[in-house]
């Protein structure tokens, strides 16, 4: 049976207090929208069987979704949710099963989803309901004597027997298509509201002689929705302790997972230890036996085995090999590759720059727009001047060199191989390689001096 899904985002959201729709604030650095457009993804659809139907902030939310292959459908008033899914009458497929979800509740998993579909099988209406111990506000599950579904009551428009139900409506159904649209033919606005509720074909289902077939979700997360700063808090937080528990299972060490976050697509190796208050954002790539301190921030890069990330660093869209130390309080912005057995320390800023094997920028130094060679030491307080105010320019220091501390590398430069740039030189012109080039007062290449050697015991 083909599946199509209709998302429902076109609630303005009030109780938000933004001027961002609903829909977009964010859960895991993903709009809340994107999570159940990539559920419904996840059943094999894509372009002409996911219909989004939106209304509130719609510019907003066509812009930010561009990237979504579905069918956008327009509610101009908002009349309640069987209001909404008419809208989209006309897309439904007669011997499709038509999944309704919801761009507000964002944590609705797979698994579940495959289930209630499953339901459609031996019943045309499947539903998903959940009991809370606090339902207030909910629609309510009533049940005959045989324990069969015979309609859902909104709160408003409940009984205090009724409002003592504590089974509720999630809104969450799969439905064949033929009968979605007749019934959703049949629905009107004869309530409190004066809505045409969704739920309403439940009762008519149940007038048509169907059994209304009902699952509950493995954790009641999955279909609460989102409609204060409150309630995005706690779902973020019921997200991230899910991931944290998944990665603990694989084998990760997090020393709080209630202080850890994911705001990306994350791959994490074995025996990887993570510290307090580490935020991994965007396409992250974590290989095996890596320790991170607390208080790091990684987006988009790649840590290979064996690293060490001290605390308070911030690694941007960089490549970082095996062996590498980086931190405290380090940055790498984007575009820095460093190779196996690296060293970069604290408060280092690297930026747009390789660094080969085995080099040391250990102290207080900024190296922009650089090809740093193998076996480098940079001396603490060391810059490369890349910006001449208009454009950016390259520094090259070649393998084995030594720059003194306090050395500023105007660039375009080249530090030639196995060279030694003294403490507190301004350097302007290339450096030659097994030389000494001072320029504390004049630029002075030394031909024949010869480095200091470590004094063997």
């Amino acid at each position: 049976m083909t599946i199509q899904s209709i998302i429902l985002a076109a609630g303005q959201g009030t109780r938000m207090c933004s001027d961002i729709p609903k829909v977009l604030h964010r859960i895991g650095g993903k709009t809340m929208l994107r999570h159940v457009y990539d559920l419904a993804c996840q059943q094999g659809q894509g372009r002409g069987l996911i219909n989004i139907v939106y209304g509130h902030g719609g510019e907003r939310i066509l812009e930010a979704s561009r990237a979504f292959e579905a069918d956008w459908t327009l509610q101009k008033e908002q009349r309640g949710t069987g209001h909404a899914v008419l809208q989209a009458v006309d897309w439904i497929m007669d011997d499709s099963a038509v999944l309704i979800l919801y761009g507000d509740v964002p944590l609705l998993e797979a698994k579940t989803v495959t289930k209630l579909l499953a339901l459609t099988e031996a019943s045309p209406l499947a539903l998903l309901t959940v009991k809370l111990a606090q339902p207030y506000g909910y629609g309510r599950i009533v049940r005959d004597l045989r324990g069969e579904v015979i309609c859902i009551v909104e709160e408003k428009d409940a009984d205090d027997i009724q409002k003592g139900i504590t089974e509720v409506n999630t809104g969450i159904m799969a439905v064949r298509g033929v009968n979605l649209k007749s019934w959703l033919g049949r629905i009107t606005d004869n309530n409190a509201q004066g809505e045409f509720y969704l739920t309403d074909i439940i009762g008519l289902a149940v007038q048509d002689g169907v059994t209304v077939a009902t699952m509950e979700p493995a954790d009641a997360a999955e279909v609460m929705g989102i409609n204060n700063r409150e309630q995005l808090a706690h779902l973020e937080r019921s997200f991230q302790l899910k991931i944290a528990g998944k990665l603990m299972r694989n084998g990760v060490t997090l020393r709080d997972p209630s202080r850890f976050d994911v705001r990306g697509e994350i791959s994490v190796g074995r025996d990887v230890e993570i510290d307090v208050n580490v935020i991994l954002e965007g396409r992250v790539s974590i290989g095996n036996n890596v320790k991170i301190g607390a208080n790091v921030i990684i987006s988009d890069s790649e840590l290979g085995d064996d690293v060490v990330v001290q605390a308070h660093s911030i690694i941007e869209s960089s490549q970082i090999g095996a062996g590498c130390r980086v931190g405290p309080y380090a940055r790498l912005r984007p575009e820095t590759v460093l190779d196996e057995k690296v060293h970069i320390g604290n408060f280092v800023e690297i930026k747009k720059t390789s660094v080969a094997q085995g080099s040391k920028i250990n102290h207080l130094s900024y190296v922009g727009d650089a090809v740093v060679g193998a076996n480098v030491n940079i001396g603490a307080g060391t810059i490369t001047c890349n910006y001449d105010g208009a454009n950016k320019h390259q520094t090259v220091i070649e393998d084995g060199a030594f720059i003194g501390s306090d050395t500023q590398l105007v660039a375009p430069v080249t530090v030639g191989k196995n060279a030694t740039i003294g403490a507190g030189s301004t350097i302007t012109r290339d450096a030659p390689q097994n030389a000494l080039t001072i320029s504390r007062v004049k630029q002075v290449s030394l031909d024949g001096w010869k480095r200091p050697e470590k004094k063997r015991n």
